[in-house]
């Protein structure tokens, strides 16, 4: 921050869900990373300004209150238990803000979450401008935190990959569960049903993002969430969902064969989606990045397209004109951490980021041909297929966090055949 700086962070409020009711609730990444307190409307202060360095503004004990929505830690609890240099209730914060501000000369905030926030802020920016010749030197600058802030989320540390392989773990367990009612007598629901459960049967806060199950055709929408329809023997169902644990995402998305046994197009399709992930799997080292990781997949998946006779004409020239995108419309990768799309820039001056150690990503290349679809073997209508696995990097190469899932055909069969 350098000196002389006071930084405000906002945390999560409630969330309307429908007229008196709320979301479960749910602390942003940010603040949960910096202060590990879990509870709505709190506001922290970092200062460098020879004020106190650590600062909590949280909702004071309320026994009434208590009652109905569960005990807070109050003024006393956060510095105690949150290690807070000083804790005021938050209701004094607007009346503190001009204090803060005045001394900083640099403030960090990041604007367009509180408008009263704001607004306060430059009142308060502004006042000092009109007395400038009292001797109130005003801020230079509003800088947004978030820059420091992501750049420290995208390495992880020893504690937080630990936390990761452990929900890692759930999210094994979960889709081991998920893959056994993988027959046709079961619906997209069920299946859905047994994964969240694990989740929290484990120990973890739920699903870390809207889980996937889409059989059939189904699996050629990217983000189906529905999940209402029943199974097909003889079809696949691609899975995507991964558990939280402790505010850390996992996302794992494997195709299984409804009844237990891959065969035809779908097979064919999901050997050449295997043969992608694999080869953007080898490209998870120091030095590379993450396109050299997409052009890794992108080339297996052309080739495997041109062999099948979904795409004609030169692999080069395929893609380069980016034909396979009618099949494969996303990234390989994306960041992975205390969100599900993980913070952290891609690009450095214009280039992509180079990768290295304590970074976590995933890859997962998927081919999605759907229904009717022109100059297309009817054959292959309907076949969705993803594989997606949780990689950290490592000194000398990557660990694949969620590797214990199966993802080889004879391994898959066999999962599935258990139940």
């Amino acid at each position: 921050m350098g000196s002389d700086a006071v930084a405000i962070l906002l945390g999560s409020a409630l969330v309307r869900r429908s007229r008196d009711t709320d979301f479960p609730f749910r602390q942003d990444s940010d603040f949960w990373y910096l202060t590990g307190f879990d509870h709505p409307n709190a506001i922290a202060v970092l200062r460098t300004d020879g004020g106190p360095e650590f600062t909590l503004y949280v909702e004071p004990r309320d026994r009434d209150a208590e009652i109905w929505t569960g005990t807070r830690p109050g003024v006393e609890g956060a510095r105690r238990e949150f290690d807070a240099d000083e804790a005021h209730p938050t209701d004094r914060f607007m009346t503190h803000l001009p204090d803060l501000v005045r001394r900083a000369t640099r403030l960090y905030h990041v604007l367009g979450r509180d408008p009263s926030v704001d607004a306060k802020v430059t009142e308060t920016i502004e006042g000092m401008h009109l007395r400038s010749r009292q001797g109130f030197e005003p801020t230079h600058a509003i800088f947004d935190p978030r820059s420091i802030i992501h750049d420290l989320r995208l390495f992880k540390e020893p504690a937080e990959l630990d936390i990761m392989r452990r929900a890692s773990e759930i999210t094994r367990e979960a889709h081991v569960a998920a893959a056994k009612l993988a027959r046709g007598s079961f619906h997209e629901y069920e299946l859905q049903a047994v994964l969240e459960y694990t989740f929290r049967r484990r120990g973890a806060r739920g699903a870390a993002y809207a889980t996937i199950v889409g059989g059939g055709r189904n699996a050629t929408i990217l983000h189906y969430i529905a999940n209402d329809q029943k199974l097909r023997d003889g079809e696949l169902v691609l899975v995507d969902a991964g558990s939280e644990l402790e505010g850390y995402a996992s996302d794992v998305t494997r195709t299984y064969p409804v009844g237990g046994r891959f065969s035809g197009p779908g097979r064919a399709i999901y050997e050449v989606v295997l043969a992608a992930q694999q080869a953007g799997l080898a490209e998870c080292r120091p030095g590379s990045n993450l396109p050299a990781i997409h052009a890794a997949a992108v080339r297996k998946i052309v080739e495997g397209l041109v062999d099948l006779a979904l795409l004609r004409g030169n692999v080069e020239e395929l893609i380069a004109r980016e034909a396979y995108r009618r099949f494969y419309m996303h990234n390989t990768s994306h960041w992975l951490g205390l969100d599900v799309h993980d913070v952290g820039l891609y690009q450095v001056d214009g280039e992509p980021r180079p990768l290295e150690p304590a970074m976590v990503f995933t890859v997962e290349p998927g081919i999605y041909i759907a229904c009717d679809q022109e100059g297309i073997d009817p054959r292959f209508w309907g076949i969705g297929v993803r594989i997606e696995d949780d990689v950290a990097l490592t000194t000398d190469g990557c660990e694949n966090l969620t590797a214990a899932i199966p993802t080889a055909v004879d391994d898959l069969e066999a999962l599935v055949g258990e139940s």
